[in-house]
């Protein structure tokens, strides 16, 4: 026979203020049982932190500014962009790979996610210990020279480097960058010899282009196509398998006789491994309504990004065999980096 609270209170039954602790009790077990069960659900209850691994005002932050915003309000939380940059992205991607994964820190990721364990003797992290979660955008690479150089194509570029091997130099966001390896790539399968010249960025790198220190380069798309339409450099080839929309008269690396030259720079999030299912059930959902977003993708293209989402098992094999190029690629070139 089940006998009532009320029932226990009456005289003879026991002592009331007991009685009431033993209820009160189990009524708060009981609360904290249905928010256990909740999980995941309640997520997100605070804002979110987003690590750039990069400084202010290049790309991969730019992009994070662009898509943050509206991700917060789809989840209905701030979104802190958090700067981190040092080590080619290795310093941020370390935070975040330490971070709780608890859907609070996420990480935007770039190609030295995939690049740098190819190159590095030791990292604050390993590639593991990061989870996929959204590649929401590519860009394209382009070649580029001074707008004085006597240089117009790659074919020319190819000659002049055969001409006089080692006389010719190239800038780069610095060593083991996705930019140095893109000439590392060319170089490798042009079979010409050109210096590497490293700088602390690709803004250092583009003003040495500039003033002639250098006679070339690789660079983002949208990082250099105000140069571009100023005339200020010009453009020789983009890296992808197709022409860029942007610069449709520019040909591809392919197209320009380097074969089998495809390089596409991307952007998405990540977070620190083994994120709860509840929180990935919620925040791919809304990746994947922010990248198909009018204004989004509108501001992407102007900037000369182009949407593109990857999720679950298509993004974790788009990983592992971007590792693996890259770790061909730096064994044949020899790039080793402390």
């Amino acid at each position: 026979m089940t006998i009532s609270y009320e029932e226990k209170l009456k005289p003879g039954r026991g002592d009331k203020d007991v009685l009431r602790r033993e209820f009160i009790g189990a009524s708060l077990l009981a609360c904290v049982a249905a928010r256990a069960r909740a999980g995941g659900q309640e997520w997100p209850a605070r804002p979110i932190r987003l690590i750039v691994p990069f400084p202010p005002g290049g790309l991969i932050d730019r992009m994070a500014r662009l898509l943050g915003p509206k991700l917060a309000q789809s989840l209905g939380q701030p979104i802190i962009i958090d700067n981190r940059p040092g080590a080619g992205g290795n310093l941020g991607a370390g935070e975040a790979a330490r971070a709780a994964a608890d859907g609070y820190t996420l990480l935007m990721a770039s190609p030295p996610l995939t690049i740098s364990p190819a190159i590095y003797k030791s990292l604050p992290y390993q590639l593991a210990q990061i989870e996929p979660v959204s590649m929401l955008g590519r860009v394209q690479n382009v070649m580029l020279v001074n707008a004085r150089s006597p240089i117009h194509t790659v074919a020319e570029l190819s000659q002049a480097a055969r001409a006089e091997p080692g006389r010719m130099n190239y800038g780069s966001n610095g060593n083991g960058t996705s930019l140095h390896l893109c000439m590392e790539l060319y170089k490798r399968i042009s079979g010409v010899q050109i210096t590497h010249v490293p700088y602390r960025g690709a803004a250092g790198a583009m003003t040495a282009l500039l003033a002639g220190e250098v006679d070339v380069m690789f660079d983002n798309l949208p990082s250099a196509l105000s140069h571009i339409r100023a005339g200020t450099i010009r453009a020789l080839a983009v890296t992808a398998r197709e022409r860029s929309a942007v610069l449709p008269d520019v040909p591809t690396m392919i197209e320009a006789g380097v074969p089998g030259f495809d390089v596409t720079a991307w952007f998405g999030i990540a977070a620190p491994a083994h994120l709860p299912a509840a929180v990935l059930e919620k925040l791919r959902p809304a990746l994947a309504e922010l990248a198909a977003a009018p204004e989004i993708v509108t501001a992407m293209r102007d900037q000369g990004a182009e949407p593109y989402l990857l999720q679950q098992d298509p993004l974790r094999e788009f990983w592992t065999a971007d590792a693996a190029r890259w770790r061909e690629l730096a064994s044949a070139a020899g790039i080793v980096l402390d």
